[in-house]
């Protein structure tokens, strides 16, 4: 029971009620609220916080009999005139410390993807150039005259030379190269042709018999007529260097040479060692002592010194200079196996070694460029990839010794390379 007295006045403020529905808000019209700040004016400097002890609550005119206002039904009691974002006007944060914002990861891996791929295009443009100022470009085919007409495709002449440029007495002696006066002559030459119906390689044998046509001599500039004469095709190397040696293979074969890449003993050897070998599956046993092999029948891999012995050995073969031929194309098809590959490619830490061991050491053309050179090497490998071709030149019989060339045979294979079509020919 409700102990006071009842009273039906509008003006019950103050007292308890029998009501169930709660009271409203007072009225209190002695509380005068004043009024906040504009946002626009700026927030007043920030000052250092007076501890608790020493903070003395300002109650603006209260000694006159200003109403204290507490600011309460503002929201200013902790902020003192900010937003409920916590933002005081004029930028102000409101007595505390902002969050750090999540980080933004997606903008973070943008960034990330952007700059691997600026580092990785630099490095190679970079590898690129300083490869590509590594080559030789010393021969000039612009200096061999009546050449034939171009035809599909790319063919590349393959020299493998006796030069010891760079090499010591030491390494003449390892690799089993001989002296000074047994330079200046090719060991193995090849033409490859990369075309669209896979590439095709043709070993031609050293002594294969071909004649010496008319030419201009690559440092005199001279013109020398043909005179009829036959000899070996590698005695044009030691005649007149690369320039006549192309003109000679132009004119016994009618196939024009678009690219000139020769490689000496030691760059050769260079190379092999390198890339850590070449494995290679050989059928028989054979030694030969002028070459210095010395091989056991099945799978192993060659060093350096091995691999030039490999290449260079004739005499162990009933066949001789057809026997030798055929190792080199398998060893160069081997060896291009395992360098043109990704692990090799894509690896620094082979590709460099490769390129510093072998670029210096090629003599090219002066068209010649780094991405030809690229293109010939995955041509190489192309070979016994199962669309590529492998061959001797075609032989008839020999002269005095030399190995003659079958003459309609090869027209034939002339016309099947300069058309880019299959190549249906035979070789010994």
């Amino acid at each position: 029971m409700n102990e006071w007295p009842e009273d039906r006045s509008e003006n019950r403020f103050g007292r308890g009620s029998e009501s169930p529905q709660p009271e409203s808000a007072r009225v209190m019209r002695h509380v005068q609220r004043q009024p906040v700040p504009p946002q626009q004016r700026p927030a007043p400097p920030r000052q250092r916080p007076v501890p608790p002890a020493q903070r003395r609550p300002e109650r603006a005119g209260a000694d006159e009999g200003v109403p204290f206002d507490s600011g309460y039904n503002t929201g200013q009691v902790y902020g003192g005139g900010g937003s409920r974002d916590g933002n005081r006007a004029g930028g102000g944060d409101s007595g505390y410390v902002r969050g750090r914002p999540a980080p933004n990861w997606r903008r973070r891996i943008k960034i990330g993807a952007l700059t691997l791929v600026i580092v990785v295009l630099a490095v190679s443009v970079s590898t690129y150039f300083w490869a590509d100022s590594k080559l030789k470009r010393d021969v000039d085919l612009s200096k061999v005259i009546e050449r034939p007409s171009k035809g599909e495709g790319t063919n590349y002449l393959i020299v493998g030379s006796d030069s010891r440029e760079g090499m010591t007495d030491e390494d003449k002696q390892k690799l089993h190269t001989g002296g000074p006066k047994d330079s200046g002559r090719t060991d193995s030459m090849m033409i490859l042709h990369d075309g669209s119906n896979g590439p095709t390689l043709i070993s031609l044998p050293r002594d294969s018999h071909v004649e010496i046509p008319s030419y201009k001599g690559s440092d005199s500039g001279k013109d020398y007529p043909a005179r009829g004469r036959f000899t070996k095709l590698n005695a044009a190397y030691a005649e007149d260097g690369p320039e006549l040696l192309v003109r000679t293979v132009e004119f016994n074969t009618g196939l024009r040479i678009d690219h000139y890449v020769e490689i000496g003993f030691g760059g050769f050897a260079k190379i092999v060692d390198a890339i850590g070998g070449v494995e290679l599956d050989i059928p028989k046993a054979f030694k030969d002592k002028k070459s210095g092999a010395d091989f056991k029948a099945g799978k192993q891999t060659l060093n350096g010194e091995q691999s030039l012995a490999f290449v260079r050995t004739r005499y162990a073969f009933a066949e001789a200079d057809l026997a030798r031929t055929k190792n080199q194309q398998k060893f160069l098809a081997a060896l291009a196996n395992q360098t043109a590959t990704p692990s090799t490619v894509l690896n620094p830490f082979k590709l460099y070694p490769v390129m510093g061991a072998g670029l210096d050491t090629l003599v090219v053309d002066k068209d010649m460029s780094l991405w030809s050179l690229g293109q010939m090497f995955f041509a190489m490998k192309g070979v016994t990839s199962g669309d590529g071709t492998s061959m001797n030149m075609p032989i008839s019989g020999s002269v005095g010794g030399d190995l003659a060339w079958d003459k309609a045979k090869v027209k034939q294979l002339v016309e099947q390379l300069k058309k880019d079509d299959k190549v249906t020919v035979t070789g010994n």
